[in-house]
Parts: structure tokens; C-alpha cells; sequence
């Protein structure tokens, strides 16, 4: 990380930098209370997520402050798509090193806004400490969904389909590219990679869409493998998938054709934040008007099974063991 000078107190920062970010809800009070009240609509439940981010394991120490801002914002809105609710509002934590300033504030802040507009989302509260340790950022995310409808990993059933949104593997083949371990690529296959792991796309249209239509529902942040995985043990369910079927973007097949063992990184490299679901074959008939109204392309994988495992096949039939089986944080 840049280091700099001249940073501002706490309370020039919240007044500054993140009041602003509360103005559309009246009661975040502009960040001038203790804490902010929330009421949900009518017939809603609240749906909370947590998601924590740490300079060296989740972004790397030379990303960008808009950058950073953003996969902060997107991967909380990642999981509100996966429960298929609407997002509502959000708090932030921040334990900065020395040497953040008002500049690195200011870029991160202005992302933050024009997230909140992109998204329908409002900062209502937060906190800002010091910290001797690396950049550490937490954001808990809420949104609303009608009470008794939200998505669940424990829904998938014996004989359902399995779905993926978007493309698999672009996250972990991006992070490659920003280290610059993945250098043979074009330009241009590098330039679409690079923001597919520092900006991700919530599909929060997608999740609505989803309520009462799938059975089960994941985003897939830790890999695959890991979230399906995450799927087959809450539901007491098995799956099988096949290889060919995964979706791939023009950079990540291009990556593969040169490195084929990259393989393992895409079913379990994880950071897609894509949707994984289960849905009954009645589903895929409404595919092709959902990828018109989601703008979102979706592609069968697999079926869930009632033998308790995970079984991958590769082109020719044959049964595929990765190495590399998901993300783990400890």
C-alpha cells in the first residue's frame, strides 16, 4: 500500500467522507447517533450478512481504494442475492493503518457512492479505528425479503438440475493476472479478468427471480466445488457435474487451452460470485426469458443425487478428483 500523510481525525472522517453516504435514509440520522433504526417494510423479514476483508488474504496491498471499496460493497451484495433479497442498507467498520490520508478516503468514499446509486443502497452507520496490523475493512449488509421467502442452501432435492449464473473461474484467473503469474494471455484477455476479481457483478435481479422457483441457493465465494459442496451437505444430498458443461469466458478458456491444470482453479479458486442453484426440471423452460430480464446468462452443470459425495466427470466419462477443492479462511 501507498503510504501517505496528512490523514484527518475520525470525526473530519465520518463527517467528510461518510455522512454524505447516509443522506437518503432518515434513520441513519447522519451517522450522528450511536446507532441507526431500522424498520422493515410490511410482510418483510430482515436478511443481515458479514463479510470481512484484510489487506494481503482478500485484496492485494497495491489495489486501488475504489477498487477495494467496491469488492467490499459487492461480495455483502453477493450473499443478499443469494437469499433473493432487495438490499436496503449497510454499516462499515475500518481498522486503518498509519499512513491512510484523505485522498485514499476520498477515492474510497466516491466508489462507495456510486455503488450505493448503481445498487439501492444507503450507509447507516459504523466505525473507524487505528490499527497496527494490515488494512482490515467489515461491512454488514442488510436487505428485506417477504417473510417466509427467502433462498436457502438446505432446499436442494433429490433429482434437481444444477445452475450457475455468469462464468466460472474469471475471479481466481483474475487475481493471477494482478499478481502477475498469468502473463500469456492478450491484453485484452487480461483486461477483462482484472476487474471480473476486483469488481464482481451481485446478481441481485437474478436472486429475486429465483424466489420460488429454486430450491436452493449459494454465491460462490470460496469456489464450486466449496459452495456446492456447501449445498449437498445442508440439504443431506449428493451431486454430479460435468466438466464441459462449465460455463467459461473467452479469457478463461484462452488460459486453459495454454495451462490445462488451471482447471483446478477454476472449479475451486473461488471470488466469482456468481449464483449456484437447484431447481426442478419444470425451471428450464423459463431460462430464456430470465436471461432477458436478468441480463444474466445461466447454464445447467449438473443434477443432485442421493449418494452423498460430490462426482465430477471429465469429457471422455471419466471420474475427475481436483487438487484444489475450494477456499478456506483458517
Amino acid at each position: 500500500m501507498t503510504i501517505l500523510t496528512n490523514r484527518p481525525s475520525e470525526f473530519d472522517l465520518i463527517a467528510t467522507y461518510f455522512a454524505p453516504l447516509s443522506a437518503s435514509e432518515p434513520g441513519a440520522f447522519q451517522l450522528s447517533d450511536d446507532a441507526a433504526i431500522v424498520t422493515p417494510p410490511p410482510g418483510q423479514s430482515l436478511v443481515v450478512t458479514t463479510d470481512a476483508l484484510v489487506e494481503g488474504v482478500h485484496f492485494l496491498s497495491s489495489d486501488a481504494p475504489e477498487d477495494i471499496a467496491a469488492k467490499l460493497l459487492r461480495v455483502s451484495l453477493s450473499d443478499l442475492a443469494s437469499m433473493g433479497a432487495r438490499p436496503a442498507s449497510y454499516s462499515l467498520a475500518i481498522a486503518v493503518p498509519a499512513g491512510i490520508t484523505s485522498e485514499w478516503f476520498k477515492a474510497f468514499s466516491q466508489n462507495l457512492a456510486e455503488d450505493q446509486q448503481e445498487f439501492a443502497i444507503t450507509l447507516i452507520g459504523g466505525d473507524t479505528v487505528s490499527t497496527t496490523g494490515p488494512l482490515t475493512l467489515s461491512l454488514n449488509a442488510m436487505g428485506f425479503v417477504e417473510t417466509g421467502n427467502g433462498l436457502r442452501r438446505n432446499g436442494a432435492q433429490i433429482g434437481d438440475d444444477i445452475w450457475v449464473s455468469g462464468t466460472i473461474g474469471d475471479g481466481a484467473l483474475g487475481l493471477l493476472v494482478a499478481k502477475a503469474e498469468l502473463t500469456d494471455l492478450k491484453s485484452s484477455q487480461s483486461d477483462y479478468l482484472l476487474p471480473r476479481y476486483r469488481r464482481p457483478e451481485p446478481r441481485l435481479k437474478l436472486g429475486l427471480e429465483l424466489l420460488d422457483r429454486a430450491h436452493a441457493a449459494i454465491d460462490i465465494s470460496d469456489g464450486l466445488i466449496a459452495d456446492l459442496g456447501h449445498i449437498c451437505e445442508t440439504s443431506t444430498v449428493g451431486a454430479e457435474i460435468n466438466i464441459d458443461d462449465l460455463p467459461l469466458s473467452d479469457a478463461a478458456a484462452a488460459a486453459l487451452s495454454r495451462e490445462p491444470d488451471l482447471i483446478d482453479l477454476v472449479l475451486g479458486g473461488g471470488d466469482d460470485y456468481e449464483l449456484l442453484f437447484t431447481a426442478p426440471s419444470s425451471f428450464e423452460p423459463d431460462v430464456p426469458s430470465l436471461k432477458k430480464r436478468t441480463e444474466t446468462s445461466l447454464t445447467k452443470i449438473g443434477s443432485i443425487t442421493d449418494t452423498p459425495s460430490i462426482r465430477i466427470f471429465d469429457q471422455n466419462g471419466g471420474e475427475y478428483s481436483p487438487v484444489k477443492k475450494g477456499f478456506t479462511h483458517f
